[in-house]
């Protein structure tokens, strides 16, 4: 007797993943793939009640796994100032959002804006307190970098922090002063005093931000992600704000939960006490890796490099954490069964962090853990080498090349820009390179990292290491089924083969056959979790 499908994909072409190539049509069976081939052979599999979905001609693929977001934190921020410099392009620009703002706010309210970069911004700086108490002298002020390791802080805000110009830098952090006074600006550690002066959301709150954030994942063809920090912001209310999403029918993505496990915010030791462990969970809700920060960004000069930063003698960056202090932490993790996710994005931070994986490792063997490096941007051949060794794999954010890549260079040289996050060689030395965005650092756009991958060309059109550049398949395959293997969820998603999840993306233009130019003019036209349509471009969602 012949199985008849739920739903049947036909009228267009499907990329089934790199290894599979195309078919015409695709058969589903519950929420899992059923068969491929061509259109005469899956209409074998149609019957009454078949759902039909006509293609049109688009090309359908398995939907993107952006294995390295901020979900919940991104869902609160679409509240907050959007400071993003496609919309921001000066620091006058940026005050006056912050000036609107405050004629809505009561005095003691904050104003809280992220996304601004200010080596986009006309004048090449940062806002400062003194600008921002200028527009809003009456509210706390906190405007956030897009990487999110540097902010600026007014007046009120730095009040309310107990930060003063005689206040001492923190471990791993740097609170900027300018002829002895405070300038506003707090990078790294320096700025958690900030941050716990901030308005705390509850619960309710917490699941509405998981709710929309991963309604906007669906509309760029995202089924699945991994939250890089539960808890870094808010405890253990992120962890609960997931099972309650999850519980309520609220989750909209597939979600796999990272720990934030760091020296001063960790709540890896709350869910062991009350009895969660690694790979806990369903294909919805997943308990599976932890995190920490060994260093910031490139763009705050905050990333721990070896060599001191372009025209400087003695910036080298920063460490968020010690060496006894990551070994210490990377062991606990792994003895407990689970995978790092380790924030590392200098030459010098992933010396540390390869450190404390051999160490851990050795004291305590298992096979095909794949701890990863997120970002691991800066890096060396030897460096690449030990990985494969000790079996750690890249989970870098190809798209900061597009957005990032021009103050690479400002900061670094062009010579060693040209090897920041160098796919070609990762998948040569079989490391299997993921690729994600870090949203709401970057836009939640799985199309400019695609183009990135694809062309090495950042958005003002200057070219890093076009020797790294993959063709579609290769990049479409990082943003699929290698972002499943970082997650070891491969066995179940990542391709459309027989048993796998039936997650789908659906586009308007045929990513194989387009100039890499109309990479970024594609947008996602209908979206499929688990064989159920899930979004549609155009229609208001329930």
């Amino acid at each position: 007797m012949t199985t008849t499908a739920d739903v049947i994909l036909t009228g267009g072409k499907i990329w089934l993943g790199q290894k599979e190539g195309f078919a015409e049509a695709l058969a589903i069976l519950g929420d899992k793939v059923l068969a491929s081939g061509s259109a005469a052979e899956m209409a074998t599999l149609a019957g009454p009640q078949t759902e039909v979905i006509a293609l049109e001609g688009r090309l359908a693929t398995p939907s993107f796994y952006d294995v390295h977001t901020h979900l919940a934190a991104f869902g609160l921020g679409l509240k907050n100032l959007d400071l993003n410099p496609r919309k921001i392009t000066s620091v006058g620009a940026l005050l006056g959002e912050v000036a609107e703002a405050a004629k809505s706010r009561q005095p003691g309210e904050w104003i809280i804006g992220r996304g601004y970069d200010h080596s986009k911004l006309s004048e090449n700086r940062h806002p400062t307190r003194s600008e921002l108490d200028e527009v809003a002298p009456d509210n706390p002020v906190y405007v956030v970098r897009a990487c999110g390791h540097v902010g600026v802080a007014n007046s009120v805000a730095l009040k309310l922090a107990g930060i003063g110009h005689n206040t001492p830098d923190p471990d791993g952090g740097t609170i900027g002063r300018a002829d002895g006074e405070l300038t506003g600006l707090l990078a790294e550690n320096a700025r958690q005093p900030v941050a716990e002066q901030m308005p705390v959301p509850g619960l309710e709150e917490y699941v509405e931000a998981i709710e929309a954030g991963g309604q906007r994942m669906l509309s760029y063809g995202i089924t699945s992600t991994m939250d890089a920090a539960v808890g870094m912001n808010h405890g253990w209310t992120e962890f609960q704000a997931y099972e309650t999403a999850k519980q309520t029918g609220r989750l909209p993505v597939r979600v796999s939960m990272c720990l934030i496990g760091d020296k001063e915010r960790n709540i890896l030791e709350q869910a062991t006490e009350e009895g969660y462990v690694a790979g806990q969970g369903d294909d919805m809700l997943r308990l599976r890796q932890v995190k920490i920060f060994v260093d910031g960004s490139i763009g705050g000069k905050t990333a721990a490099m070896k060599t001191p930063y372009l025209g400087t003698r003695d910036e080298y960056g920063l460490f968020c954490l010690t060496q006894d202090e990551t070994d210490v932490l990377v062991k606990r993790a792994h003895d407990l069964g689970y995978q790092m996710a380790v924030h590392a994005i200098g030459d010098a931070a992933i010396d540390r962090i390869l450190d404390a994986i051999k160490a851990a490792q050795s004291a305590n063997p298992a096979n095909d853990r794949r701890h990863r490096i997120e970002h691991c941007g800066w890096l060396s051949h030897e460096q690449i080498a030990t990985m494969v060794e000790l079996g750690v794999i890249p989970a870098p954010q190809p798209d900061f090349i597009y957005y990032f890549g021009d103050q690479y260079i400002e900061a670094r040289g062009k010579e060693a820009s040209d090897f920041a996050y160098p796919m070609r060689t990762w998948i040569d030395a079989g490391l299997r390179p993921s690729a994600s965005t870090d949203c709401p650092v970057t836009p939640l756009n799985p199309f400019a990292g695609l183009y990135a991958m694809v062309t090495r060309t950042t958005d003002k059109g200057t070219v890093l290491g076009a020797d790294q550049a993959l063709t579609m398949e290769e990049a479409l395959n990082a943003y699929t089924l290698e972002s499943a293997y970082a997650a070891h969820d491969e066995a179940f998603k990542g391709r459309l083969v027989a048993g796998q999840l039936a997650d789908i993306a659906v586009f308007s233009q045929d990513l194989f056959e387009i100039a890499p130019s109309e990479i970024l003019d594609t947008t996602c036209e209908m979206t499929l979790l688990g064989g159920k349509v899930v979004y549609v471009r155009g229609e208001v969602s329930s």
